[in-house]
């Protein structure tokens, strides 16, 4: 076939600046990446003195012999296991795991202290069938309920609470003649602790997971952005070119895999986001389950650009001159895609409204009909069948993108961003 270069608009005089720009921003990458990783760290360390200093305070109700005696040395210690099984990194795990063990205490223990009383009722043999009919009912129906996705997700760890509390406070009505007493004692331990813990991760440096979803959208975009640029590249680079120059796509494979197993973390944020209160823009009903969509998109996305790997592969020398004949129609393709992909990021980031149908949409269409003309041509060769799979992945981006754009879009409306 002839090596006719398909011809670019002259609309896209930008993307040479779009180019400069991006180089401007791998430059700076590295110092991005060192501030980003020490603020992390940092992030770390405050939650760490946190924790110790509230292990510290609780620990001195030990030493308050009046409050000790009046509570008792074991109950005084359930202060600090619920610090130990409560406190987490960001404030909505926090409060999510607080209020699931306040309920599961609360619920477990009242229905404890009444299978002991109703046991302490019959007397005799009668009190520990009572006892255990109890726990044979209240264990079975909770742990069926923790096999209920919705349940597990989000109240998991206060059925198990529920369940252990429920056998505690049961079992030793058996023995306690006192059992309310001991219950009511243990119940206060619980709640100085959770409102400890509570107190200190929300008003000292709190780690919000609403800003780490956001910020994690945000990057997940870029690297997308990113990858397409660097599988790209290197697939019209030159041959000696590539000894001499770094490979990117080595880490446009990484951040594409890496996103591929991004799920779990995923609802793990969204779900402790849902736990948090007003804070900064993000209100108490804000559309957490629009960002799961949203990566589930970005993860299809990945899996699509992770197609451009397999074309490099096929890169070989004989292809050379066929690929520098629709080099520069494909690059700015691969600089469209990629503008794409920061502008939604960059939506996100700011909260404000992307408006795909003015802005992104027509350079998306724009994009597939130029690699439209592409494959017009006569790709019927090996060769030619080895650029035309390029260029449809590129296509399958580029749809994909105009799905991405729309559930962006209905995430500034559903969140009510700002108009740019």
């Amino acid at each position: 076939m002839d090596s006719t270069v398909i011809p670019i608009p002259d609309g896209d005089q930008g993307f040479a600046d779009l180019k400069e720009k991006r180089k401007f921003q791998v430059s700076l990458s590295p110092i991005v990446s060192f501030f980003q990783t020490n603020k992390d760290s940092m992030k770390k360390i405050i939650h760490c003195i946190k924790v110790g200093s509230v292990l510290v305070l609780v620990s001195l109700v030990k030493f308050v012999d009046s409050f000790c005696k009046q509570v008792g040395d074991d109950s005084a210690m359930w202060a600090i296991m619920t610090v130990v099984v409560i406190f987490e990194f960001h404030a909505g795990a926090t409060l999510g795991k607080g209020f699931n063990r306040g309920v599961g205490t609360v619920l477990g223990g009242g229905l404890g202290c009444i299978a002991a009383i109703l046991g302490g009722q019959v007397g005799g043999i009668g009190k520990p069938f009572i006892v255990g009919v109890s726990l044979f009912i209240s264990g079975g129906a909770a742990t069926y309920s923790r096999l209920i996705p919705n349940i597990k997700k989000r109240y998991d760890y206060g059925v198990m609470i529920f369940i252990l509390t429920f056998n505690l406070v049961s079992v030793s009505g058996l023995r306690e003649e006192n059992v309310m007493e001991i219950a009511r004692d243990r119940l206060l331990m619980i709640v100085l602790g959770f409102a400890i813990c509570i107190f200190t991760s929300l008003f000292f440096f709190p780690v919000w997971a609403s800003d780490e979803i956001r910020d994690s959208m945000v990057s997940k975009f870029e690297d997308l952005a990113s990858s397409i640029e660097g599988f790209t590249g290197e697939y019209f680079r030159l041959t000696g070119d590539k000894e001499n120059q770094p490979v990117h796509p080595a880490a446009s494979l990484r951040s594409c895999l890496s996103m591929l197993n991004s799920k779990a973390k995923d609802e793990s944020l969204v779900n402790f986001a849902k736990w948090e209160p007003w804070n900064g823009k993000f209100g108490l009903f804000h559309p957490w389950e629009k960002y799961q969509k949203i990566g589930e998109v970005l993860r299809e996305l990945a899996a699509t650009i992770l197609s451009l790997k397999g074309s490099l592969d096929s890169s070989e020398e004989p292809l050379q001159a066929l690929r520098e004949s629709i080099k520069e129609p494909c690059e700015a393709a691969g600089s469209s895609l990629a503008w794409t992909l920061r502008e939604l990021g960059e939506s996100i980031g700011k909260m404000r409204r992307c408006q795909p149908e003015l802005f992104i949409a027509p350079k998306l269409r724009l994009v597939r009909e130029r690699l439209g003309q592409i494959m017009s041509e006569k790709l019927d060769t090996a060769e030619g069948l080895s650029i035309a799979c390029f260029v449809l992945s590129l296509m399958r981006v580029a749809e994909k993108l105009e799905g991405l754009a729309k559930e962006v879009e209905e995430l500034g409306e559903l969140a009510a961003f700002n108009r740019s």
